[in-house]
């Protein structure tokens, strides 16, 4: 058998040989969440330390610096929970009234301004906290502060640090949505336990809790009214106030949050009842039910609910002086002055809206008001009624009723010897004449 002969390939051998060389290290990129979440520069110094360096900063930088991470973010709410960070951030920037008899101290720019700077911190350092739980934590902060609480608050005419509160309050929760703040109004009643208290002054004789009256109308303008710019977040906290109360306590709260005030401070429910009211005295009052009126919705304030609650207002305590419901009138504009004289003209009520009228003539004199408005309101009423016979009426109402009211402050010039009362009687005559000569005019004009 023959032999099989096999060929085969030498090839070489070849050993591998290892490099001695470092391999190139492998870049990588690190997102500042990445880093922080490894261990950033301000984590890996001392508690103590840090500590020191956010003692160093004012609030506006702390609540700018709680931004950087959640981290941090969580290190200085804790930092801001101690006891020594509140009695020196919190409690120190507030001079309490040390007694009820000391008037209470003016409100300062630079208190205000700390406060705003707190409610940033305290709305960025908890932004990612729910609604519910960031109220709690900052109730938990202040609820040490005896101004912020009103039970606990010494100032026996209103407290100024309310404005504080407020100015807190309205930085914290700028840009929340409208459910957010019903939170926050319902969380308010429970902390300071409004609700009971609004009770106590509604139902009880005005002027009975004297002191409760002005914390309440302190608390309720300063810290949930007056630090909004915008009418619309004005009437939101109005109506979350009044709307829970019938009509009757709507009218009388309106009247504790906006009545006048007399020199000692307290509210002048026996005011209105005479005829010396100062149109100053009564104009935040009508601004009150102007922004009720201007709710262009209607969604909770229609017209005939903002009549009512002015009718219900001019008799608190009792009904009030004709002269300060013509003056309030008068304030509230043309269009709720002329829809109070049209209702009553609709029902019927020819002697009230006669005596009125007089009075709205009379004010227009007292105040400096052009006659001819008067004269146009009377012209709107008089189209109220629908035949010539009671337009004739109505004309010859107002008419006798000029007679009967100068014949009444005749009367009270011979009986006394009041230099007002003098002068009401003057300033009577001269409306009627410039009235009528504005009437006069109006004809002549025409023709």
């Amino acid at each position: 058998m023959a032999a099989v002969t096999r060929k085969f390939t030498m090839t070489q051998k070849f050993h591998r040989r290892r490099s001695h060389r470092q391999p190139y290290p492998v870049r990588t990129i690190t997102t500042r969440s990445q880093g922080m979440a490894s261990g950033c520069f301000f984590e890996r110094l001392p508690a103590e330390v840090f500590d020191m360096v956010l003692d160093r900063l004012s609030v506006l930088e702390i609540s700018v610096f709680s931004m950087v991470s959640k981290a941090i973010s969580r290190y200085i709410v804790n930092h801001i929970s101690t006891q020594t960070w509140r009695n020196r951030m919190i409690l120190q920037k507030l001079q309490h009234c040390s007694s009820p008899s000391s008037p209470p101290p003016k409100e300062d720019p630079a208190t205000l301004g700390h406060y705003k700077a707190l409610g940033l911190l305290f709305k960025r350092c908890t932004l990612l906290l729910p609604t519910k739980d960031r109220l709690k934590f900052i109730y938990s902060k202040f609820s040490q502060v005896p101004c912020f609480m009103m039970e606990q608050c010494t100032a026996s005419t209103g407290c100024p640090f309310f404005s504080s509160y407020g100015v807190f309050l309205q930085t914290l929760i700028a840009g929340w949505d409208e459910l957010e703040c019903h939170r926050v109004f319902n969380f308010l009643c429970d902390f300071t336990n409004l609700p009971r208290k609004i009770e106590l002054v509604v139902t009880g004789k005005p002027g009975a809790c004297q002191r409760l009256e002005l914390q309440i109308r302190g608390f309720c303008r300063q810290v949930l009214l007056e630090p909004w710019s915008s009418r619309r977040d004005t009437l939101f906290w109005l109506t979350r106030i009044l709307q829970s109360w019938p009509m009757v306590s709507q009218a009388r709260l309106l009247f504790i949050l906006y009545g006048p005030r007399l020199p000692d401070g307290s509210l002048g429910w026996q005011e209105q009842l005479g005829a010396g009211v100062a149109q100053c005295s009564l104009w935040d009052l009508a601004k009150a039910v102007i922004l009720l009126h201007s709710d262009l919705e209607a969604r909770d304030w229609t017209t005939d609910t903002v009549l009512a609650i002015l009718e219900e207002l001019t008799v608190l305590p009792q009904a009030w002086h004709v002269e300060s419901v013509a003056r309030l009138l008068i304030l509230c504009g043309n269009s709720l002055c002329y829809s109070i004289l049209a209702s009553k003209a609709l029902n019927g009520r020819l002697f009230e809206i006669s005596r009125l009228l007089v009075y709205l003539i009379l004010v227009c004199e007292k105040d400096g008001y052009c006659m001819n408005w008067s004269v146009r309101m009377v012209q709107q009423v008089c189209q109220v009624f629908l035949s010539p016979s009671d337009r004739w009426s109505f004309i010859q109402s107002v008419e006798n009723m000029f007679s009967e009211v100068t014949m009444e402050m005749y009367e009270v010039v011979m009986a006394g010897n009041r230099h007002e009362d003098m002068e009401t009687f003057q300033s009577l005559l001269n409306a009627s004449a410039h009235f009528h000569t504005e009437i006069v005019y109006m004809f002549l004009k025409k023709d």
